[in-house]
């Protein structure tokens, strides 16, 4: 039964956890039988136990309770096949997802090696818009995960693509995040490639596209300004924030904090 199934993988992280903690009595229990439960059903024919399944490995993945080893010999593998070219849409569009989901939970070495390339391949998907539209609402989120070489080398030639997609609802997507992609480039690149296409997309004949690009210009002005001076800095949750001086702390130690956000490069693109 597939709610027995859903229920299952509902209970798999506390069980982790418990595991983790009582260790020495049960040193291997979590990678030889829970592990691969958990693997197995991100290709379950119900799509409620995948979700489920999906859930449950974000949480561990979360909690650290995945072995790197796993990751790169199970995990990715699966994901890998579940989003190659001749999959089944709906598993393609739900294994981008997750994808993108735990890049930030990974290595970098991980992440550049084993998933970006075929995250590459997922943005040029003239199949699936939907799969694009993906890539571009997480595009930030990757840049932040694999670093400048390889988002310069790599992924900004794929943002160009998204931010001329014939679909305006990627144009969008590409907006929301593009003080995040920004923020991870080198001034030069930022300076002479991304300019140039900010002005195209506050140009665009989208009026939604505009209105995006907008409400990024001043975000994506402060990536401009030296954070040491200025005091910018972005925040775990992706938020561009004011760090408040020395001065002002002291002075307001017992008042709430200061930071100021300004803008969620991911709240938008959800």
């Amino acid at each position: 039964e597939p709610t027995v199934r859903t229920e299952l993988m509902e209970q798999i992280p506390p069980i982790a956890i418990f595991l983790q903690e009582s260790r020495p009595k049960f040193p291997t229990a979590f990678f030889e039988y829970l592990m691969p439960i958990v693997v197995r059903y991100l290709t379950d024919v119900n799509n409620q136990v995948r979700k489920a399944s999906q859930e449950a490995l974000l949480i561990l993945l979360e909690q650290d309770l995945v072995a790197q080893s796993d990751i790169e010999n199970k995990v990715c593998p699966i994901l890998l096949d579940l989003s190659a070219p001749d999959s089944d849409d709906e598993y393609k569009v739900e294994a981008v997802n997750i994808i993108c989901k735990m890049a930030s939970m990974l290595s970098r070495t991980t992440v550049e090696h084993m998933l970006l390339p075929r995250f590459c391949e997922l943005c040029s998907d003239g199949k699936l818009f939907q799969v694009r539209k993906i890539c571009a609402a997480n595009f930030g989120d990757i840049c932040n995960a694999v670093g400048q070489e390889a988002t310069e080398r790599l992924l900004i030639p794929k943002f160009f693509e998204l931010c001329s997609d014939s679909v305006w609802g990627m144009r969008k997507a590409c907006a929301e995040c593009f003080m995040a992609v920004s923020y991870t480039t080198s001034p030069e690149v930022r300076r002479s490639k991304l300019s140039p296409l900010f002005i195209s997309l506050i140009s665009d004949t989208c009026r939604w596209v505009r209105q995006a690009a907008f409400q990024s210009l001043g975000p994506f002005i402060s990536t401009f300004a030296n954070p040491s001076s200025a005091g910018l800095y972005i925040r775990e949750d992706g938020t561009l924030s004011i760090r408040p001086s020395a001065q002002d702390v002291n002075s307001n130690s017992c008042q709430p904090s200061n930071n100021i956000t300004l803008m969620s490069s991911s709240a938008n693109a959800a």
